[in-house]
């Protein structure tokens, strides 16, 4: 006779994280975390207040969102009218390097490889001979922005119609509004209220919990900073220094302001410089968004104001709102057992879209490097998890940089500033192996392709005197030929693509907003 099974063994309490801060960082890692972790091992905790508010200007994205949004498995179509989204496939930017003069960093590639070469090679090439077009009729993507056209990629990887990808501008608050009303049902718990004191443990010094306002202590094992500019705990418990990068990047502040929507509705960025800094230009379902970043060294607050008042394009919904930064970043994201993300970890002007991106990269690599009960707080993942925070910033950093440094805006403060000013090391390595060779960073990890840095390299008059010599191998009539080929490819592909807002109207048509009370 079999004997009567006992009790079962109990498991043991999951793992707790304690988010602090709502906002898009908040919701995407309370989002992320709660889908992707096995739910009997973790348990999340998200802590706002309704008070203290967002930043909320975010508009623009990068490709990654859709990798992301994917991954929690959010139609696209209900997230896109929930957000008053729109497509996204490149950024223009206008006056940049020579006032009158624009170009397009795309979402999508340069060419293609010929004899196992890199694209800009060939085109150097030709170039030099006389033999090609400008860089940009080589672009899938910039063609589909100049046409003001969008179609979901082909999926056949032969087609040119494969050669790009896509992001979106959205309202970043009702985003972080629309991942609330996914993430609660999936198990994330919310809790309404401020942090006003932080309970160390005396032997660790790390975080035991947080006492908030009301009286209540959140306890936790591991805890997300995503409080913001304030960084509460990384910065503030822990004490983590910043590293300033305002030498590189001198502005400082941003006036934002919306508008009323126009025709066409744009699938593109569009960034003008201006002379003491730039503007942005966002395209949304319900209104377009504005802004002037620049530098208070330069100008200020009420010049600023005027200008972007008069860069509008069409009356303006409300008056502008002011924001104040310091461009850089946290020395570490993790301490202790608090990882910072978001605002609270470091802080990139909006130039090219990179804040919700690297909101994205630093939920997903702290998931891969998540720690449990049996490890606990590993050192060594925190370690790793720094590393790569580095790699995300210092990559992106030097980017930005480049837009600055690399123009012709001669008799501006500001422009005559960055030109001359000395470059980050690995910044001035970049440019001068383009110069010499046309190779361009091709980075296996984070930020940017290959084609993002041909994009502004070449977009700001930084050109290549050589090319690989692989690149010989195709007879000059032949890679012409070749070359022409591409070119009407992708004007006629592109030529029968669907107008953007009427893509927008038949897929994602967001609801008409109910009138302000």
């Amino acid at each position: 006779m079999a004997p009567a099974p006992g009790p079962e063994p109990s498991r043991p309490d999951p793992f707790k994280v304690a988010i602090v801060g709502g906002g898009t960082a908040g919701w995407m890692a309370a989002s992320a975390l709660v889908k992707l972790l096995p739910a009997q091992d973790y348990a999340i905790t998200l802590i706002e207040s309704e008070e203290i508010g967002t930043v909320g200007v975010g508009e623009a994205t990068l490709p990654h969102i859709k990798i992301f949004n994917d991954a929690l498995g959010i139609d696209e179509a209900q997230f896109m009218r929930d957000t008053q989204a729109v497509f996204k496939a490149g950024i223009e930017f206008v006056d940049w390097d020579v006032p009158g003069e624009s170009y397009v960093h795309p979402f999508g590639t340069f060419g293609e490889p010929w004899a196992g070469v890199d694209f800009q090679h060939h085109w150097a090439r030709a170039r030099a001979a006389g033999k090609a077009a400008e860089l940009h009729d080589y672009s899938y993507a910039i063609a589909v922005c100049r046409n003001a056209a969008f179609e979901h990629p082909n999926e056949d990887p032969k087609s040119i119609r494969s050669t790009y990808s896509y992001a979106y501008h959205f309202d970043a608050g009702l985003y972080a509004r629309f991942l609330r009303r996914w993430a609660e049902p999936q198990g994330v718990t919310r809790i309404e209220g401020k942090v006003v004191d932080i309970v160390r443990d005396p032997a660790s010094g790390h975080v035991a919990a947080l006492r908030l306002e009301s009286g209540i202590a959140v306890a936790g094992d591991l805890f997300i900073d995503c409080s913001g500019f304030r960084s509460l705990l990384v910065g503030g418990a822990m004490g983590v220094a910043w590293h300033d990068w305002s030498d590189w990047l001198p502005c400082d502040r941003a006036f934002a302001i919306p508008s009323i929507r126009t025709e066409p509705l744009l699938p593109f960025t569009r960034l003008t410089a201006r002379e003491a800094g730039w503007t942005w230009r966002i395209g949304l379902q319900h209104r377009t968004g504005n802004g002037y970043v620049f530098s208070s060294r330069f100008t200020d607050e009420e010049r600023a104001r005027d200008v972007l008042l008069g860069a509008l394009d069409a009356p303006p919904l409300g008056e502008p709102r002011l924001l104040r930064f310091e461009a850089g970043r946290r020395a570490t994201a993790w301490a202790g057992n608090c990882v910072a993300i978001g605002l609270a970890s470091g802080f990139l002007e909006p130039l090219e879209s990179t804040s919700i991106f690297l909101i994205q990269a630093g939920v997903m690599d702290l998931i891969g490097l998540m720690p449990t009960l049996r490890t606990g707080i590993d050192p060594r993942l925190a370690a790793e998890y720094n590393r790569l925070f580095e790699v995300h910033y210092d990559r992106i950093r030097d980017f930005l940089v480049l837009h600055y440094t690399a123009n012709r805006r001669h008799g501006q403060p500001l422009w005559d500033h960055v030109r001359s000013m000395e470059l980050p090391d690995t910044l001035a390595h970049k440019i001068a192996l383009f110069e010499a060779s046309a190779a361009a960073p091709d980075y296996r990890y984070g930020l940017f392709s290959r084609d993002s840095w041909l994009a502004v390299l070449v977009g700001q008059g930084v050109l290549p005197r050589s090319w690989n010599p692989l690149a010989e191998a195709i007879p000059i009539d032949e890679l012409e030929a070749r070359l022409a080929d591409l070119k009407y490819r992708i004007e006629v592909n592109a030529a029968d693509m669907t107008p953007h807002g009427d893509l927008v109207r038949s897929y994602c048509l967001a609801p008409a907003l109910e009138p302000a009370a």
